[in-house]
C-alpha cells in the first residue's frame, strides 16, 4: 500500500509541502447558496433572514426569533450548528429554515444531521442540498423507511441537488417545499 502524505489541517502536508486541493470546499457554496435561497424567497416571501451560521456564531436578529424556552438549543449548537440558518416571517407565524450543505454524494448520517438541527431549532424547512446528484439509494430507502425524511409537525427534509454550472437547484425530492406556499 503506497505510502501518501498526509495532509494537516492547515493544508500543508507532514513534510510541509502545501496540499494539493481538488475542487471547491463545501464551505466555498456557503454564500452561493445562501443567495439562491434569498432569490427563491424574494418570489414567495415579503420577509426573511439567512445567515450562514456553519461557525457556530448565531446573529442577534437570529437569536431574537428563537422563543425563551427554547433558548437551551444554543448550548447544543456549540459542538455543530446548521451550514445556513434563516426565518421566514408570515402573517401570524415565523418559520424556522436549517440548510446543510454537502460537496459530496449524500449519505444516510447527513440525513439524521439536517433532522437533528430541524429538532433543536423546530424548523418548517430543513433543506440537505448537495452538489452531487441525489442517490436512488436515498429515494428508495425513504420509501420503505418512511419515516427517514420526516420531522415534527408533519414536516419533511427535502434533499437538493444544486448545480454548479447552472448555477440552480436542479433536483428536489421529494419536493420543493416552497411551490406549496
Amino acid at each position: 500500500m503506497p505510502d501518501f502524505p498526509r495532509v494537516l489541517p492547515e493544508g500543508r502536508t507532514k513534510t510541509g509541502r502545501v496540499a494539493k486541493r481538488v475542487g471547491k470546499m463545501e464551505k466555498e457554496y456557503y454564500e452561493t447558496i445562501k443567495e439562491k435561497l434569498a432569490e427563491l424567497f424574494t418570489a414567495k416571501f415579503t420577509s426573511f433572514h439567512l445567515e450562514v451560521t456553519a461557525n457556530k456564531k448565531f446573529s442577534n436578529k437570529l437569536k431574537a426569533k428563537v422563543g425563551q424556552y427554547r433558548e437551551i438549543i444554543f448550548y447544543f449548537l456549540k459542538e455543530a450548528a446548521p451550514d445556513i440558518t434563516g426565518f421566514i416571517e408570515k402573517q401570524y407565524s415565523t418559520d424556522f429554515v436549517v440548510v446543510e450543505v454537502k460537496r459530496e454524494v449524500i449519505k444516510l448520517d447527513d440525513i439524521y444531521q439536517t433532522r437533528k438541527y430541524s429538532e433543536l431549532f423546530d424548523a418548517r424547512y430543513a433543506l440537505l442540498i448537495s452538489t452531487k446528484e441525489i442517490p436512488e439509494e436515498i429515494k428508495r430507502l425513504s420509501r420503505v423507511a418512511y419515516s427517514l425524511l420526516s420531522i415534527p409537525a408533519y414536516k419533511k427534509v427535502a434533499i437538493v441537488q444544486y448545480d454548479e454550472e447552472a448555477g440552480k437547484f436542479v433536483q428536489w425530492f421529494e419536493e420543493n417545499p416552497f411551490e406549496k406556499e
